[in-house]
């Protein structure tokens, strides 16, 4: 296990190379180191990355852990992880977090950024099944990861509260891989995040007989599912995601299947004002630029005061 601390300087908005050695303190000690260091008193945010030995996805997993120093009760925590981390830095998410939670616009919560590995394609996706390429065969290992690895290491290194409510977020193909694992363990998560989300995923080729209401994987598993308490789920696209139209409609694919979606939830008993949450933009794109813009949206909508 290596890790390594990083002090946010919201000034300057840049990481600074920490000096605590301490590896596996509860976030709210070191902060008492914090308060002692001129340099660093109004830093707000810390952000401490450890590189996880996986048995299961056989690599070394690169996790960012974002957080927040101005607890006052760590009790009521929550924990927000969020698929492929190694955007983190293009999406500004240290001075995000810091300037919503020092506006109080948002609770302050720990974010978990985790690095995708050189087999995104192969990790992520749905657990229960792979696309009619194959991609996704190795969504179950990445889902093992998550649960037995990446959460039990979390909540023990930074002995956050039994029962802290967690939340999985993600861009893509990463957002159908967080909504996958969220869906499947509703005793766990109580948020999913997707952000352009590849919910195109599907069993067959467009020209090897494809059937809009059966073929698409995720949906098709919302449709066989239940509703589960507790659960809520935040959707964002950009009328510009894409080009694609597979049935002529006149509504790109990425807001088609999109909409579809929230219909299967809705019909599982989810509320579309209450559990549900739709973000379109009307110029956004399938890039980093686009869900930096959305990300504090849903941050607000999951973590604000009266949320």
């Amino acid at each position: 296990m290596v890790s390594k601390y990083i002090f946010i300087d919201p000034e300057k908005q840049k990481y600074l190379p920490g000096s605590i050695t301490c590896a596996y303190r509860p976030f709210w000690l070191i902060c008492l180191y914090l308060a002692g260091m001129d340099l660093y008193e109004t830093a707000t945010l810390l952000m401490e990355e450890h590189r996880i030995a996986s048995a299961w996805l056989q690599r070394d997993v690169v996790v960012n852990c974002f957080l927040p120093t101005n607890i006052k009760d760590p009790h009521r925590l929550e924990l927000l992880l969020l698929n492929d981390g190694q955007n983190a830095p293009e999406m500004g998410l240290a001075a995000m977090l810091d300037d919503l939670i020092t506006s109080r616009e948002i609770r302050p919560l720990v974010c978990i950024a985790i690095h995708a590995g050189t087999a995104r394609m192969m990790e992520y996706g749905v657990a229960a099944q792979a696309d009619y390429k194959g991609r996704g065969a190795d969504a179950a290992a990445y889902t093992r990861f998550v649960m037995e690895e990446l959460l039990p290491f979390i909540m023990d290194t930074y002995r956050l509260p039994a029962g802290c409510p967690v939340s999985f977020a993600g861009f893509s193909l990463g957002g159908l891989s967080a909504l996958d694992i969220v869906w499947n363990h509703p005793q766990v998560f109580s948020k999913a995040g997707v952000f352009s989300g590849a919910l195109w995923w599907r069993t067959k080729d467009l020209n090897d007989g494809y059937n809009e209401d059966t073929d698409r994987i995720m949906h098709a598993q919302v449709k066989a599912g239940q509703y589960h308490p507790g659960l809520q789920f935040f959707f964002e696209t950009g009328t510009q995601d894409e080009t694609m139209d597979r049935n002529n409609n006149g509504i790109i694919d990425a807001i088609d299947d999109t909409l579809a979606l929230i219909d299967a939830l809705a019909a599982k008993g989810y509320d579309r004002n209450n559990e549900v949450y739709y973000l379109e933009l009307a110029d956004g794109k399938h890039d980093v630029a686009t869900w930096k813009r959305a990300f504090p949206v849903f941050l607000k909508w999951g973590w604000g005061e009266d949320s």
